[in-house]
């Protein structure tokens, strides 16, 4: 890059091996705009930001410019779903029927809620095509999920409930406390802890939203192409509809709630979250849930190669676990989850640290995105 990007914000000088990991991202031109932000016994010991917003470089990123994080957002509406879980509102080995009825169509009468967040209920994709604006209409998306035949005995394999993830566990969210996922989120979670994130973004903050850049179209034999069978389940997963990254810009898609893939955020407000995890369900006086709740949360589900990701995943309820596949951090009790181009959420209960990174300018490829990984080991090896 021409100019040398700025990094912004506070850092700890015990963690100033972060920064300088955040500021290379920049200098060999990995970045456009970005942010990190680190807790550690619910204080920020970490929170930097820089470069711009949008892909002509014309506007900085600001402290508080927000971006899509894709599949960040399963963390937020998994932890929606546990508080309920903690409350004693929802069982996790009830059948999701007791709360949904209609649900308990095409053999699935029996299948227990627990399938969903897991990724074992075989509801990864939309039997039929559909079009985006399926997507924007709640009512027309769950009532195509409640009626499908899942596409392999559920509880015997995982396979990544990429989209359908957000209707599945939303709709039982909202069967119970008849609230939108995106209206309980903001007024259980958001809200009480200041966390500027959002399901179903208001039309007034779309001036803060940064500028997605997608990410190139690999060519064989390029790192991290990977090549879609047509007939397989990761086609109807990944292509029913096409990515459309001109959507992402529009108002249809920023203000629907779309609870596995449309939360839009900053690392600030991920890692404040995810800081309230690592801290055993409470932070600054605001109880979300308690500390044997998220252990049953990283409980193994199951742990094989995903049918949809075609990588072996380690599955609690709505998070990935520590793995040797998948080595998060060198604490067992980590579980973390990311968004499509390189957005990361993780929480180490051991060492009671959060930490968030969201950027713009997106990667190629499912899984295995090198900028936040440098980042991550320089703050571990300075704990």
């Amino acid at each position: 890059m021409t100019n040398k990007v700025k990094v912004h914000g506070r850092c700890d000088k015990r963690f100033s091996a972060v920064k300088e990991a955040f500021q290379n991202n920049f200098d060999s031109d990995k970045e456009v705009g970005a942010s990190f932000a680190a807790t550690i016994d619910g204080k920020f010991v970490v929170d930097i930001w820089g470069g711009y917003a949008d892909a002509a470089q014309e506007r900085p990123w600001q402290r508080d410019t927000i971006v899509n994080v894709f599949s960040t957002t399963k963390v937020m509406t998994a932890l929606c779903a546990l508080m309920l879980v903690d409350r004693g509102q929802l069982d996790l080995d009830a059948s999701v029927a007791r709360y949904w009825p209609e649900f308990a169509q095409a053999g699935k009468e029996n299948l227990p809620v627990r399938y969903l967040l897991s990724h074992q209920s075989g509801l990864a994709a939309f039997d039929e095509p559909i079009t985006e604006e399926t997507y924007y209409d709640w009512n027309r998306a769950t009532n195509l999920l409640a009626a499908q035949k899942p596409a392999w005995e559920p509880g015997k394999h995982s396979g990544y409930h990429a989209i359908t993830f957000g209707y599945l566990v939303g709709e039982v969210v909202r069967r119970i406390t008849n609230k939108t996922l995106g209206t309980f989120f903001r007024e259980e979670v958001a809200i009480p802890l200041h966390a500027d994130f959002h399901i179903g973004l208001p039309e007034e903050l779309d001036s803060r939203v940064g500028e997605l850049i997608p990410p190139p179209v690999l060519k064989p034999g390029e790192p991290g192409y990977f090549e879609i069978d047509p007939n397989s389940l990761a086609w109807k997963v990944m292509m029913n509809p096409p990515p459309n990254y001109n959507a992402l810009k529009g108002r249809a898609w920023r203000g629907a709630e779309i609870p596995a893939a449309n939360g839009h955020g900053n690392a600030r407000s991920v890692a404040r979250v995810g800081a309230a995890m690592a801290c055993g369900g409470e932070l600054d006086g605001v109880r979300l849930l308690g500390l044997p709740t998220i252990e049953r949360a990283i409980e193994e589900q199951c742990y094989g190669t995903d049918l949809v990701l075609g990588i072996p995943i380690r599955w609690g309820l709505g998070v990935a676990l520590n793995s040797k596949e998948m080595p998060i951090s060198p604490n067992p009790r980590t579980f973390s989850w990311g968004g499509a181009g390189g957005s990361k959420m993780i929480i180490d209960l051991d060492a009671k640290l959060s930490w968030g990174y969201v950027m713009n300018k997106m990667v190629a490829g499912l899984l295995g995105d090198t900028r936040s990984m440098g980042i991550a080991q320089a703050l571990y090896a300075a704990l």
